[in-house]
Formats: C-alpha cells, structure tokens, sequence
C-alpha cells in the first residue's frame, strides 16, 4: 500500500520545553514532516543543537531544508534573566537573528514565540500595533528579539504570547502549574498573588495556532509580521490557585491572596492582557477552558490518589 510521506516539513526549536513538545506533537500528528531540536534533554528524541552555534544551525536548516521553523528556544524566566543577562541576550536576540537570517536563506517561514511581556500592563487589552514598553530585561531581550527577526527576514511572524500551562513533566515547567503543590499542602497557608492579572494560556492551543498560522501562510504569502495569541480567562495566581482547587476537590481556604504588587524579583506589568482579533479575524485559534486544562495537565501529580475516584469515576 502507498505510504503518506508528509511533504511539509517543520523544525521546532526548543523541543524539549513545555511549549516546543506541545507544537512538535501538534505538527507531528496533522500530517507534517517534524524534526524537533534541543539542547540539554535532546537526546533520544531530538536533535541536539546549541542555537548559539552558527554553523551547526546552517547544517540542519540546509540539510532538512523546512518549509516552517517554530523558534520556541528562549530563556522565559524572568528572574533567571535579570541574573544572566548576557546568556539571556544571546539565546533571546543572537541566535534568533541568526535563526531568521538562515531561514530567510533557504526560503522556510519562521514564528518567532514572543511575550506579553514586551507591554508595560498599564491600559490592556493591546493590539499588535500598540507601542511595547517592557518593565523587565526578560521583556526587552524578547523585544530586541522581535526587532532581529524582522530584520533579518521580513517573512516573520512574530506570536506574542502570555503565561504557559500544560503536560508537564515537572511541576516548576509553568508558572501556573509549580502552585499545585501549595494548593495540595492545605495544613500550611500560602501567600499567592492577587495583584498581577494574568491569562493562563494552554500550550497546546498555542501549538494549534501555529500549525493553523503556517498552515495558511502556505496558502497565503501575506501572512507575516505580529500576532497575538492568548486564552481568554483572566485571573491573578490566587483565583488560579482556587481553580484548581475547585478542579480536583481541593481545599482553597489555606490559600491567601496578597493584593499588593511583588517587591522582589524582575519587575512584571499588572495586567498586560493580549487582543487576540486579528488571529481570530483569520479563523485561526483554539481555547482550551482552564478547569479542564489544568486537571488534565496537573492529574499526574495528585498527591491523595483517594481522590480519583470521587473526582473522575
């Protein structure tokens, strides 16, 4: 019998993450040749690859010769940058420029992952055409990112995007999933946040929206430049924390929200909620409800196993 050999071809940078697993599966399962990369979990199943080294770059783009590159490689955390800001910089602006330049050269179609980060989360919801202003270097480098892609290749699509969840395999993978454990410890109160509003966003509603943003490029060469793309339920960490409480029968009394705004750590905007219209415009997106994404995302890690059978039979 004929065997179907996917003729488009993907390479997702930064497969080994949280959200480069979410879009090599995406890919990977609708029919598109995926060749993922990472650096320090790779191996077996990626191809590892140091981003900040040019020449291995050159080598695979020339060699698989992809239609589309998914550059979801970054440093994100925030206050990791703020200590490392050289590291930050090479892997957030150097190799992306780099990374655009050679896409460029061989024709393929890149998305640059960005942030809600690059606004200062003063007067949201923003648009894509609303002028950045990042309190943070994390926000800058991503910034000075989008500036290099561009450049480098006016093909770009940049997709800014905001906080991340899904199947972890660690819980300290997303800033919404690493609180599961504070909500299952109910016999010490937590202090959590109830100043930052926030729109948890599942990875793999962000893995569909750039299939479906490659996918109509393929068809459709004006697709480029930026978009924005985020889930649509806003909340601080507290009424996240609540949710998925709620979500698997937890208590959420030991919880405390802290209304005033964070002093330590990287500085973070108060609500820097993304207008998602002009995605939506194109009849691309997908959302996933947060009760139902967090309890599938977070099922593994129950602590108390009594409680599956009251929750889920």
């Amino acid at each position: 019998e004929d065997v179907d050999i996917p003729s488009r071809r993907v390479l997702i940078t930064g497969a080994t993450g949280l959200l480069g697993r979410a879009v090599f599966k995406e890919f990977n399962e609708n029919n598109w040749n995926a060749v993922g990369c990472g650096y320090r979990r790779a191996q077996p199943r990626f191809e590892q690859i140091n981003l900040l080294d040019s020449i291995a770059v050159h080598d695979i783009i020339h060699d698989f010769q992809p239609h589309v590159i998914v550059h979801c490689a970054a440093e994100r955390r925030p206050d990791v940058v703020e200590s490392q800001p050289d590291a930050a910089s090479q892997l957030n602006v150097s190799a992306s420029a780099n990374l655009a330049k050679e896409a460029a050269g061989v024709g393929a179609f890149l998305i640059y992952i960005s942030t809600d980060y690059v606004f200062d989360g003063t007067s949201p919801p923003y648009k894509e055409t609303d002028v950045p202003n990042p309190l943070n270097l994390y926000g800058k480098t991503k910034l000075e990112g989008e500036k290099a892609v561009l450049e480098n290749n006016e093909e770009t699509a940049v997709l800014r995007i905001p906080v991340l969840y899904g199947e972890v395999e660690r819980l300290e993978e997303s800033a919404v999933t690493v609180m599961f454990d504070k909500v299952q410890f109910s016999n010490k109160s937590a202090n959590m946040d109830h100043w930052q509003q926030r729109f948890p966003t599942n990875v793999k509603d962000v893995a569909a929206v750039c299939r479906q943003l490659a996918e109509k490029r393929m068809l459709d060469p004006s697709i480029k430049g930026t978009f924005h793309w985020s889930g649509n339920e806003q909340m601080t960490k507290y009424e996240m924390a609540c949710a998925i409480a709620d979500a698997f029968n937890l208590p959420s009394s030991h919880l405390r929200p802290i209304t005033d705004s964070p002093v330590v750590g990287a500085l973070r905007p108060k609500n820097a909620q993304l207008d998602c219209s002009k995605l939506e415009m194109l009849g691309i997106g997908q959302r996933t409800p947060f009760r139902a994404g967090i309890r599938e995302s977070l099922w593994p890690f129950l602590v108390d196993k009594r409680w599956r059978q009251t929750v889920f039979h």
